[in-house]
């Protein structure tokens, strides 16, 4: 069976089609700027290696998008597909879930309307998700169709993880409480981490360094997520490309006052002007130029990499602290899986836990390497995320 995975956002829409019996990418590209000037995709057929296609043309909507993704699957010269019935259901990444929805599920209109409900926790994320929806249902009418929850994986967390220590009517009345995000991502490489390190995923403590330019830091302990670094947003955790991280709640308050302007502008400085490239003095939120900065010298981008490694380590302490021990951690998502500056620095860390880095191993890029020694008291993994096979397998077990 083929499954097509949709992750649509607000004018963007990424796309794969994945064998789910070979787990063979047949096909993948992206469509940007839908609904503004200059909208463009671009598609690859993987199956044959033809290379990638780019072409400019409008998309007023997704529908337009979506269109334009099935007639490239289907194009006679570069398609891979000879027709839409060749797609046996489609996966869609649907950021929240709120906590009426603990795994995927077949999407049905009871399922959208539950999606709608929750989607005031992620006011930005949802409503373009269900729109990736509504255009595949209008164009590919009984085609199976199945919603993957970044939330999902981290509703197994206890109550004493995921409350906050707030007065219990914002739980009752608004559902404030930690969600966790990245947890397509989590799940996956908690499982391939089980699996190189050859133990059993119900038997196994695992902490997952999902660092890109959002982060997020899972403990998995026999095979459930117990706790997770983002909370009721995105926000919380790690410090981040733009995103503060974990701060004194009352900064907020202050910095209103001394700058004369709404809580809801600060949220915004807090994602969209903080982290790493606050603190590198506005040099980069890329890492690549941060690393760059660090070894010529430059403090402040010395100062943002030092505070990111720190942050890191001090979560991966408290994590282990929660399972009462560790067995795999595993690094993942751009930063996890291409800077083993990042990694070694985080390594350095983690003596106390008879972790050592193998500089050799780790200097190296592979899709799944062990860059701790061999007398590691912790094994330690460098493993590339793919959260589209991920989406594909759950869709794949929900309508095979």
């Amino acid at each position: 069976m083929n499954i097509l995975v949709i992750n649509c956002g607000s004018s963007s829409l990424k796309f794969q089609v994945i064998n789910a019996e070979s787990e063979k990418l047949l096909a993948k590209g992206l469509c940007e700027r839908i609904g503004m000037d200059g909208s463009c995709i671009t598609y690859e057929n993987k199956a044959d290696n033809t290379g990638k296609e780019f072409n400019e043309i409008p998309m007023p909507d997704h529908n337009k998008a979506v269109s334009l993704v099935l007639s490239a699957l289907t194009n006679e010269k570069t398609g891979v597909l000879k027709s839409l019935s060749e797609i046996g259901a489609v996966g869609h990444r649907i950021v929240h879930g709120g906590e009426k929805f603990t795994s995927s599920v077949v999407i049905t209109d009871e399922v959208i309307e539950a999606i709608k409900e929750v989607s005031d926790l992620a006011p930005l994320h949802n409503p373009a998700n269900l729109i990736g929806v509504d255009a595949c249902k209008s164009l590919m009418p009984g085609t199976p169709m199945v919603a993957v929850f970044d939330t999902a994986f981290h509703q197994t967390m206890p109550e004493k993880a995921y409350m906050y220590a707030l007065p219990l009517k914002y739980y009752k009345e608004y559902k404030v409480r930690r969600y966790g995000f990245h947890g397509t991502s989590h799940s996956f490489v908690s499982k391939e981490a089980a699996k190189v390190a050859g133990k059993a995923y119900d038997d196994c403590k695992t902490i997952v360094c999902h660092l890109g330019n959002g982060a997020s830091i899972s403990a998995v302990m026999n095979g459930k997520c117990v706790d997770t670094s983002m909370g009721l947003t995105p926000l919380e955790g790690l410090i981040m490309g733009t995103r503060s991280g974990d701060l004194d709640p009352a900064i907020v308050d202050f910095i209103a006052g001394k700058e004369g302007i709404t809580a809801t502008e600060v949220t915004n400085v807090l994602n969209k002007k903080s982290g790493v490239f606050a603190l590198s003095d506005g040099l980069s939120s890329d890492f690549r130029d941060l690393e760059d900065g660090y070894k010529n010298g430059n403090k402040y981008a010395k100062l943002a990499v030092d505070a990111f490694c720190y942050r890191v380590a001090k979560y991966i302490g408290s994590y282990t602290a929660a399972m009462n021990g560790v067995d795999v951690i595993a690094f993942t998502a751009g930063i996890g899986e291409n800077s083993a500056f990042v990694r070694e620095n985080v390594m350095a860390y983690l003596g106390y836990l008879g972790v050592t880095c193998d500089k050799e191993e780790n200097a190296k890029r592979e899709d799944i390497h062990k860059i701790s020694t061999a007398d590691s008291k912790v094994l330690v993994y460098s493993i590339a995320t793919n959260e589209e096979l991920a989406i594909a397998r759950e869709t794949y077990e929900l309508t095979k």
